[in-house]
């Protein structure tokens, strides 16, 4: 279990985290998120053990997820 210490330190860090990490629900957020991805992949480049590698995999699911939703497909049409 998370000590009472523990969990307001996570919270306050989550507070700091929370403009830049959420589930994607429209265009703009979809946007925004991607440019944070952006902005990480300059940072992180292709270090695996960079500290914010992990939050890039992170932010590029929601992406992911976000636009298996929403955003169609290239090149797929429907036969007739």
């Amino acid at each position: 279990m998370i000590a009472q210490a523990e969990f307001k330190i996570n919270s306050q860090a989550w507070q700091n985290l929370m403009p830049y990490l959420y589930v994607p629900h429209n265009q703009k957020d979809y946007e925004q998120l991607v440019s944070f991805l952006d902005w990480l992949i300059d940072q992180v480049g292709e270090d695996e053990r960079h500290p914010l590698a992990s939050l890039m995999e992170v932010v590029g699911v929601l992406i992911e997820c976000y636009e298996d939703e929403h955003v169609p497909e290239l090149g797929s049409k429907k036969a007739y």
